[in-house]
């Protein structure tokens, strides 16, 4: 959608952003992100859904709990009017499902009062996303055919409280409580008081579908007790209560995966981060993104547009990385050149990931050496180097081993700066405090030039965390820079990485329960 369509009249889209895990929300959700102009999102909703948003997007986020005043009801409702009066287009961003304890009703209806058109996108609520995250199925065709999603903190204002815990108490169902974290006594009481027996199971579940998800079962007049001791449970958290609570053979999976309750700090730069990231997701991690360096244009054009213009003249064309693969030939073709320049052209790459940047742009690499270092790159084309002209796309950082050999094999090379690689100058504040504090389990080291990065960045405080590095050589960096690795992966790319921290974390696991 183009700006002058977005900008001509305004609307405001509510977007359920689900319980937690950005992947969650829906495509439709993620489509109005992209239009707004305007997010107003509740605190909490997963920051990472944010990504979503278009650059220059305002965000605004409406409070946190315990922390700065929270927007009154009344000051969102005239807020969102104003924009959309502008004619802004904006998402009001809700944990959840808009329809379910959100107070959509009064929001929407000041809008109609006002002419404004919206769209209501439904989210992923707590009670159903229980069912799939914590194993606790709120159907059930043997104990449960129906459900009661019920507040546990009505409107203090109302003349008269709306539930009856008579009838609750003889639901034939689940009972599903929100926001009754404070209240729990009093709820869990009256429930009791009405008939409904103590020792019905129950089940916490905090923070739903995050990597820190937590899942209590107990009895119905255990509740208040659990959410008070040993610390008081903050929000979010609903309270299951219901035979399903209590099955003897819980269905969970999310609790079980091997990698649930570790967190990874992942130090690469954030474009090439998104693949490592997922995997660590999928196998339960909290993954905490601190890129340690920055990727960039070079600082000169055109010793790499002289080097298009000679490719024909060269017998390999060499990379080094992903990124001097998507970079090189993103200029090639932006020159508006086709990868026919390349018809005469061998190409090497380092590793299978470059490999596959390659494979991009529908190419084939001609050489992948066995191990994924410059060295064995150079022993594999060394062998019919001689008189031959190599190009090497590489960083303006690195070191010069590869060009190095091919010279001392009798190469004729040629090297030519496609990006720039740079340190980020400082960490997140709060990822630092964390670290400090010994919250973060590992971090992946990925490089020589991240592991001097990381070292800059936090210092001794990096040791805190067990390191995984990628290779003998990002290893041996590490220990000139005092910082012991914990593992190092058996094949030199992200996905060993993985398998190292995953192996070690498996094997740990496993020497608890003998």
């Amino acid at each position: 959608m183009t700006d002058e369509i977005r900008h001509t009249s305004g609307r405001v889209f509510f977007v359920g952003a689900g319980p937690g895990d950005p992947k969650l929300i829906t495509l439709r959700g993620v489509e109005c992100l992209r239009r707004a102009d305007v997010v107003i999102y509740d605190y909490l909703v997963n920051s990472q859904i944010l990504s979503h948003a278009r650059p220059g997007a305002q965000l605004v986020c409406l409070g946190n709990h315990g922390g700065w005043r929270t927007w009154t009801q009344s000051q969102v409702n005239q807020r969102m009017v104003e924009l959309a009066q502008q004619g802004k287009v904006v998402v009001r961003l809700k944990g959840g499902d808009p329809a379910v304890f959100a107070r959509m009703a009064e929001e929407t209806e000041s809008l109609a009062r006002h002419g404004i058109p919206f769209e209501v996108v439904p989210g992923i609520t707590a009670a159903l996303a229980a069912a799939s995250y914590a194993g606790i199925p709120i159907t059930h065709r043997d104990f449960a055919s129906a459900v009661a999603l019920i507040t546990g903190h009505e409107e203090p204002s109302k003349s008269d409280p709306s539930l009856d815990y008579e009838v609750l108490a003889r639901f034939p169902g689940t009972l599903v409580f929100y926001m009754g974290v404070t209240s729990a006594e009093a709820w869990t009481g009256a429930l009791i008081q009405a008939g409904k027996p103590p020792d019905t199971p129950a089940a916490i579940v905090r923070r739903c579908s995050f990597p820190d998800q937590v899942c209590i079962r107990c009895r119905l007049d255990e509740v208040a007790a659990r959410l008070a001791s040993p610390a008081k449970m903050a929000p979010p958290a609903i309270v299951v209560v219901g035979s399903v609570a209590g099955l003897t053979e819980p269905l969970s999976w999310f609790e079980k995966r091997p990698l649930f309750g570790q967190s990874v700090m992942v130090a690469r730069p954030g474009e090439q981060a998104g693949t490592v990231a997922d995997r660590l997701s999928e196998l339960g991690a909290e993954v905490i993104a601190q890129p340690a360096i920055r990727i960039s244009d070079p600082p000169d054009w055109r010793p790499v547009d002289d080097a298009i213009e000679r490719l024909e003249s060269y017998d390999w064309l060499v990379f080094s990385s992903v990124n001097g693969v998507r970079y090189l030939l993103d200029r090639l073709l932006a020159s508006r050149a086709d990868l026919r320049r390349l018809g005469g052209v061998r190409l090497a790459a380092i590793g299978p990931g470059t490999a596959e940047a390659l494979a991009t742009f529908h190419l084939r690499a001609d050489v992948v050496p066995d191990e994924y270092r410059a060295e064995s790159l150079a022993a594999a084309l060394a062998a019919d180097a001689r008189d031959k002209r190599f190009l090497l796309a590489r960083a303006s950082r690195g070191r010069e081993v590869l060009a190095e050999q091919l010279r001392g094999a009798g190469a004729i090379v040629d090297q030519v700066v496609v990006y720039s690689s740079t340190d980020v100058a400082s960490a997140d504040e709060g990822i630092k405090q964390r670290l400090a504090a010994g919250g973060i389990d590992w971090v992946t080291v990925t490089s020589s030039a991240i592991a001097r990065s990381l070292v800059a960045m936090f210092g001794e405080e990096l040791r805190k965390a067990r390191l995984a590095s990628i290779s003998p050589v990002t290893s041996a960096t590490l220990r000139e820079l005092g910082c012991e690795p914990d593992v190092e992966a058996q094949t030199y790319t992200m996905a060993g990485v993985v398998e190292a921290i995953l192996q070690t974390t498996t094997r740990n696991s496993q020497k608890r329960w003998i």
